[in-house]
């Protein structure tokens, strides 16, 4: 009877003790928690042990983890100065990808990675492109950030530099880069012009779109210089002298190679490149695939024989046949130097403003826009005050040229301010009475403008 007590009474300790046990806390809750108290408040150097448990133990537990653990190692890594956690740092990134896909985005990650190997000189210089290869070729949606873009392409050239690419591949990338850069400028230039548009017409921006004007703005910029350098950074190996010769050597071999005719003639025509070979490579591309590339090469060399109407003929023909808008912003801007140059300044505009819709972020549109204008000033009004407010439609042009494009601000910048140091100044307002005023414009310009109150 003992002896059966006491078997209940074990059964029934080991029962409670089972139950007991089911209800203690998490060990992954508990590890968490005392990784990412002190992790919140940088507290890195306590934190640390607990991630590496986690890492072990727990490793799909909590996006936190990683979350927290890259802010870990970037404290160790650029605060501290201690280059041993750089590893540990993609490491932490390649654990997030790995245990939580569907909450990350490969794309970042790679060329996070491919960025972090180049900064602190990871790998050959070969290896270091590869991962950036990687992360272009598998995602290049993704693949935004311009400082990543510009060590991208660098890295190319180098590797050109000793040898380990060639010629033809810098610039494969170079045009993969350039049109990806084109890509983000557009995307951004687009929301930001709707917002300034917006703006301009008395509409009060919400504190959030003020913030997304100024982050477009900011971005525009940033593209802007990304831009530069990488047309810095590829430099004389694009040069005419160098360009002419690479492609005179292969014309025979590839003349029958549609895609080689087209790359060589648009790469030769983006330099002004002023070569028999240009017309040559025009001609057999037309015979070859009649299309807006070819016409509009043709186009080109009768404009630089001075064969204006029969240009303008091709280029009509160019941007009918074009679907690309990448391509086609480049015709239409060819159409309207075509006609701004007779002087037909209205028909000029209709083709600039059809490249912004094509390429918002044109800035040359909006620039050339604001030169005819102030050009047209002496032709538009009937008294000199309203002939110089013309001015201050040329300087809003100009503003728009250098927000929505880095590469043409500074020239922008400038000639805004000269042409409203032309404008009618407070001390002509005041003695012509026009404060507040609406000026309407009845030449091929149109519109109108409101003179400032004092």
């Amino acid at each position: 009877m003992k002896t059966k007590f006491l078997l209940l009474f074990s059964i029934a300790l080991l029962s409670f003790s089972g139950a007991s046990f089911a209800q203690a806390p998490d060990d992954c809750a508990i590890s968490l928690s005392y990784f990412t108290e002190p992790a919140k408040i940088k507290n890195y150097e306590a934190a640390l042990p607990y991630y590496e448990k986690l890492i072990k133990e727990c490793p799909d537990y909590n996006l936190a983890i990683y979350q927290y653990g890259v802010k870990m190692f970037e404290y160790f890594v650029e605060e501290k100065g201690d280059k041993s956690k750089v590893t540990d740092l993609i490491q932490a990134y390649r654990l997030r990808l790995q245990n939580f896909p569907e909450k990350t985005k490969e794309g970042d990650v790679l060329s996070t990675i491919a960025q972090i190997k180049y900064d602190y000189n990871i790998g050959s210089k070969a290896e270091q492109f590869n991962a950036f290869d990687e992360a272009f070729t598998k995602h290049p949606e993704d693949f935004t950030s311009g400082k990543s873009l510009y060590t991208y392409f660098s890295l190319a050239v180098e590797l050109y530099n000793n040898g380990e690419k060639s010629l033809q591949e810098i610039f494969n990338l170079y045009d993969v880069v350039i049109n990806k850069i084109d890509t983000e400028k557009n995307n951004l230039a687009s929301k930001f012009t709707i917002l300034m548009n917006k703006e301009e017409a008395g509409n009060a921006l919400t504190d959030k779109e003020k913030r997304a004007k100024d982050v477009y703005e900011n971005n525009l910029g940033v593209y802007a210089t990304v831009e530069s350098s990488v047309n810095g950074t590829l430099g004389q190996l694009a040069d005419c002298e160098n360009l002419v010769p690479f492609y005179e050597k292969d014309f025979e071999e590839k003349k029958n190679d549609v895609e080689w005719l087209k790359s060589a003639s648009n790469r030769l025509d983006s330099k002004d490149c002023e070569t028999p070979l240009s017309n040559k490579l025009a001609v057999r591309l037309h015979e070859l695939e009649p299309s807006s590339t070819s016409a509009y090469l043709l186009g080109k060399q009768a404009e630089s024989e001075g064969k204006a109407s029969k240009a303008l003929e091709y280029f009509n023909q160019a941007a009918d046949l074009e679907t690309d808008n990448s391509k086609k912003y480049r015709i239409y801007y060819s159409i309207a130097e075509n006609f701004r140059k007779k002087g037909s300044y209205g028909t000029a505009r209709n083709y600039y403003n059809k490249m912004l819709e094509v390429k918002p972020s044109a800035g040359i549109a909006y620039y050339k826009i604001g030169a005819m204008y102030a050009d047209s000033a002496n032709n538009c009004g009937n008294t000199v005050f309203e002939k110089r407010a013309m001015y201050w439609l040329a300087a809003d042009m100009m503003d728009r040229a250098a927000r929505v494009d880095g590469t043409v601000a500074g020239n922008a910048k400038a000639a805004a301010a000269s042409y409203r140091g032309r404008a009618p100044q407070p001390s002509d307002i005041f003695s012509e009475g026009m404060a507040g005023k609406t000026i309407k414009f009845n030449c091929w310009v149109g519109g109108s403008v409101k003179v400032p109150n004092l």
